[in-house]
């Protein structure tokens, strides 16, 4: 069983998630289906990974995945040539 030590970025994401989106969401509007749920949660994930930036170490001001596309160009450089 992994422990918040071991597992912190994912227990992080999952708070996230929590304070974020559902419980905002669940203030809101009242879902008549999961399908109706899981589309919104989509809607904001590609908002938080797409257009949303972020203040982290690591990402310094930009979006989860101009983050993962610099990181990827940096580790082919390092790796494959």
């Amino acid at each position: 069983m992994k422990s918040p030590q071991t597992n912190g970025i994912c227990e992080r994401f999952h708070k996230t998630i929590l304070q974020e989106f559902y419980q905002i969401t669940f203030r809101k509007k009242l879902y008549d289906s999961i399908e109706a749920l899981q589309a919104d949660l989509d809607e904001w994930l590609h908002h938080y990974n797409h257009e949303r930036t972020h203040l982290g170490k690591i990402c310094c001001g930009r979006t989860p995945i101009e983050t993962m596309v610099d990181g990827k160009e940096i580790w082919r450089e390092k790796f494959v040539n």
